[in-house]
């Protein structure tokens, strides 16, 4: 039956307003409309004072070997999530992370900046990529995805449950791929930190300071004397399906 011309402009609302929280909820990392997000810790690790650091867009050949020096200089554990075609070109450092004691992630293979609007198939393949570059350079196919720039796919839960794969974000960031200013990311780290948090770096594609090098370098030092101070233990981020189970935002 063919609806009424008064109702077209509530059906046309609907359909917009719907796309338009779909969008949303896409452009929102820590969201969980679109499933569950792991963006905290579990309760049992908040109550041992844990933290997570976690480092994206790598491996880089100069700096994440560096980077692997400071965590290991403090007895700190973390979790790399890497971007497969930088592991095929640098499989040498990816293993080398593995190695040491950290985790090695998936953080797609091209790192698209289109990778939010890509159909089930392409999305499938561009994980899937990673997945196997990761396993090949490591030897431990990856259990935790993080999507280019935080940005979910509506699309995207279905092929991460189907590869069994958990998503993660963050708790906080400091943006340091847009800003070389340290003292200004460690604020923004540490401002409110707390036992649970998810903490967002960049080993690949960091800023630099105005002398040339990464900033990461000169934050991280500093970030990991916060954290020392504050009496909290960074840890390797664990796929909360296999303990404590995390959907919150």
């Amino acid at each position: 039956m063919a609806l009424a011309p008064r109702a077209w402009p509530v059906v046309v609302g609907t359909l917009v307003a719907d796309h338009l929280t779909m969008v949303a909820a896409g452009l929102w990392p820590r969201g969980t409309l679109l499933g569950p997000t792991l963006v905290h810790l579990p309760p049992g690790a908040r109550a041992r004072r844990e933290i997570a650091l976690t480092f994206d867009d790598g491996p880089d050949r100069s700096v994440t070997p560096r980077v692997l020096d400071l965590l290991d200089a403090r007895g700190a554990r973390s979790t790399f999530f890497c971007v497969g075609r930088r592991v095929e070109a640098h499989r040498e450092v990816a293993a080398e992370i593995a190695r040491r004691g950290h985790r090695v992630e998936n953080h797609s293979h091209r790192h698209l900046t289109a990778f939010w609007f890509l159909p089930p198939a392409l999305l499938r393949d561009e994980i899937e990529r990673a997945q196997e570059a990761i396993a090949a350079a490591t030897g431990r196919a990856p259990r935790l995805f993080r999507a280019p720039a935080g940005i979910r796919s509506p699309l995207l839960e279905p092929v991460l449950a189907r590869l069994g794969l958990e998503l993660a974000a963050w708790t906080r960031r400091g943006f340091d791929t847009v800003t070389g200013d340290a003292g200004r990311l460690l604020a923004r780290l540490v401002r409110g930190l707390a036992p649970g948090d998810i903490l967002l770096l960049h080993d690949g594609s960091s800023a630099r300071v105005p002398s040339g090098g990464p900033v990461l370098l000169e934050v991280l030092p500093r970030l990991l004397d916060a954290v020392e101070a504050a009496g909290l233990n960074p840890v390797p981020l664990e796929p909360s399906r296999a303990g404590e189970r995390v959907d919150e935002g």
